[in-house]
């Protein structure tokens, strides 16, 4: 290295000072308030028809990507339902299938994981629904992974609730990711329409149901399995 390389610029830039206000944008940009994962969670939890249709047509770069969203979500989730260990109800409580109880077993060990595959099935019934719609099916992906994301955020807060207070809350947890699943792909059609919303009920209705009947669809193979094993 020589001298010339380890010589001041002649006009130096001259750097923002370091004081309250520098400090506070600093920690928020870390954070995310302007742009990234909480900005993210607020934007979809006040307006996710809006916010997804911004995303698919306008502006990509403020919202974190939905594979990397749903993925984080998902960690979450797993990770506090470790620490924590509360119930999500996924478990079927009368069943004389044991390959049945043990494929939801599984699901509720790893229901996070599950949760992303169940966005494959809502998110192809919520094509049939809205055949007629302008999005293809990778932006209506796109809206749906954004929503399971959130989903496991309600999941992950009512979990941190039940562990609080004993109280075991999944059937209005599964009421709640209903709700805002409906909510969403209605704002996201046509906000304007009750039919938009009565479709996106269907979808995640029908969407929800396949993955349940593919899971019994593996338990009953399990069974047979093990008997002619």
């Amino acid at each position: 290295m020589n001298n010339k390389e380890l010589e001041a610029p002649e006009n130096p830039k001259t750097l923002e000072r370091i004081d309250g206000t520098y400090i506070w944008r600093e920690i928020s940009s870390v954070l995310n308030f302007d742009k990234g994962i909480l900005y993210t969670i607020k934007e979809l939890l006040l307006r996710p028809g809006n916010t997804v249709r911004e995303f698919i047509l306008y502006d990509r770069k403020r919202l974190v990507k939905p594979i990397i969203f749903v993925i984080f979500s998902s960690l979450v989730f797993i990770i506090l339902q470790k620490i924590l260990d509360f119930n999500t109800g996924a478990a079927p409580q009368n069943t004389d299938s044991a390959g049945v109880t043990k494929t939801f077993q599984w699901v509720e060990e790893n229901f996070g994981i599950f949760n992303i595959t169940l966005g494959f099935f809502i998110g192809f019934w919520t094509r049939l629904f809205f055949l007629k719609s302008k999005y293809n099916i990778y932006e209506i992906f796109i809206l749906v992974f954004f929503i399971i994301g959130i989903g496991n955020l309600i999941f992950t807060f009512f979990g941190i609730v039940e562990s609080i207070t004993g109280f075991e809350s999944y059937g209005l947890t599964y009421l709640m990711a209903m709700s805002y699943s409906v909510w969403a792909i209605g704002s996201f059609f046509n906000k304007n329409k009750i039919l938009s919303y009565f479709k996106g009920l269907l979808s995640y209705f029908f969407g929800t149901m396949t993955g349940s009947f593919l899971l019994v669809l593996i338990g009953i193979l399990i069974d047979l399995f093990n008997k002619s094993g």
